[in-house]
């Protein structure tokens, strides 16, 4: 039987990058994972693969729109076969490195499912038996069922058969309205899809703040998707012809049809086939693993790190929840819980929703003293000449001393302007600070000047 003083169950961002820092301390350290291809869910089927396809769809959408800038393209289309073939490459790259990396010996890697069978020891489905003196539970999320009628029978896309995709459907019903929802809804328009998009909530990305989202819909409507949120679902039938769904909307029943349905309603974690009763774990209401600040599970001993805890379902948390919890299993000195207040956040729609730090509704519900100001890209000259006139930059600073504490952006490269802030928020940079810095003209980046310049002024006056 297997003895590691160091046991990974997943081999995605938080299990590996777990293990390479385990391996620092020790030599017996194993990786657990059961998926079909090494390198975990943003390699092979997340992150990489669908913004990779979104950054083509949106070549494409500018090629359509040629002649807003004086250009004539008559026939720009996407060609699926070849969108598939390119996103294949690109992945493929990555995955590689990844798979060299966890199969160069440092690991011991076991290609099979895990359970629990008691807190130090592990089932494998080929038979095998492990146990570990540490143990890192990141076994990542799954697709979320909702026991709306009909929706699972259905059998529906997820995410995973539209990241797949080599044809053109002709219609999509999306239901969700979230990160994912949101992305693959736009993603299926520009390609060519007549879309139908159905959200339970009022509001799509409803995370996020209501100016984001109110920039996001129309942005959606202008292209033509259809948007209806405020619903129920009721049932959903698999027809002859494809797809229907019956909800409620302003309390009228309603009826969509499409060739297609994609089932965008959420993830959850992927703990239920460990048995983590038999490991004494503890999980919340929600599912997601219970843990500490250093990431510690009810057994102090089994650690949990990545979309199977939270709180975020982000790569770069994941990395580091599984960092802190090798380092802190071999009690490492000088250790700090990771820190989420300057947690950045992206949406790859287009416009982009970024945001980073602490939000308004999040200081006013702390009672903590701030000034917000804000400028729209419709006034902006870069991002005019770009035709890139959705959405705002707003920048959030403490008072009175001008220290910024979040700032949010919806609009074009929100997902690289955000950096701005982030570093702002990390050293802890005022207003002032940044308004020393040279912003070169014509850049989408001196945007951020305008609410910088307007809550200088404000501060100063307010002191």
């Amino acid at each position: 039987m297997p003895h590691y003083d160091f046991l990974a169950l997943g081999g995605g961002s938080a299990g590996f990058n777990a293990a390479r820092v385990a391996r620092d301390f020790s030599a017996r350290v194993a990786i657990v994972d059961a998926a079909p291809a090494l390198g975990g869910l943003c390699i092979l089927r997340g992150c990489m693969p669908s913004k990779t396809l979104l950054y083509s769809a949106e070549v494409l959408n500018l090629a359509q729109h040629g002649a807003k800038f004086g250009l004539q393209i008559p026939d720009a289309r996407a060609d699926m076969a070849a969108l598939h073939a390119r996103k294949l490459a690109v992945i493929s790259e990555f995955a590689a490195y990844r798979e060299q990396a966890m199969t160069s010996g440092r690991y011991a890697i076991h290609r099979a499912a895990a359970r629990f069978v008691d807190p130090h020891t592990v089932a494998l489905s080929t038979g095998e038996t492990l146990t570990a003196d540490r143990i890192l539970i990141a076994t990542g999320s799954r697709v979320s069922w909702p026991a709306t009628p009909g929706l699972a029978a259905s059998k529906p896309w997820t995410s995973d058969n539209v990241l797949e995709l080599d044809f053109l459907p002709e219609s999509v019903i999306v239901l969700g309205g979230g990160v994912v929802a949101c992305e693959l809804a736009q993603l299926l328009r520009r390609l060519g899809s007549q879309v139908t998009q159905i959200q339970r909530s009022p509001r799509v990305l409803k995370e996020f703040a209501p100016d984001a989202s109110a920039v996001v819909a129309r942005a959606f409507s202008d292209e033509g998707i259809e948007l209806l949120t405020g619903t129920q679902l009721r049932e959903v039938r698999r027809t002859a012809d494809g797809f229907e769904v019956e909800f409620l909307h302003e309390g009228k029943p309603l009826v969509r049809r499409a060739q297609h349905l994609l089932n965008a309603l959420g993830r959850e974690p992927d703990t239920a086939t460990l048995d983590l009763a038999a490991a004494g774990v503890v999980t919340e209401p929600s599912g997601r693993i219970r843990i500490n600040e250093w990431q510690q599970t009810s057994q102090p001993h089994i650690y949990a790190g990545g979309d199977c805890t939270g709180p975020f379902e982000i790569v770069h948390t994941a990395v580091a929840q599984g960092e802190l919890a090798a380092r802190h299993s071999f009690a490492r000195p000088g250790l700090s819980p990771v820190d989420y207040s300057g947690l950045v956040q992206v949406v790859f729609t287009d416009p982009q929703v970024a945001t980073v730090g602490r939000s308004e509704a999040e200081l006013t519900a702390a009672g903590t003293a701030f000034a917000a100001a804000s400028y729209p890209f419709d006034d902006h000259g870069k991002s005019i000449l770009m035709e890139a006139k959705y959405g705002y930059v707003k920048v959030i600073a403490e008072k009175p001393t001008g220290r910024i504490l979040g700032a949010e952006i919806v609009g074009k490269d929100a997902g690289e302007l955000i950096h701005i802030f982030s570093v702002a928020v990390a050293m802890r940079a005022t207003v002032r600070d940044l308004l020393r810095a040279h912003w070169y003209h014509p850049t989408l980046a001196e945007i951020v000047t305008y609410p910088l310049e307007e809550l200088a002024e404000a501060l100063i006056h307010a002191v």
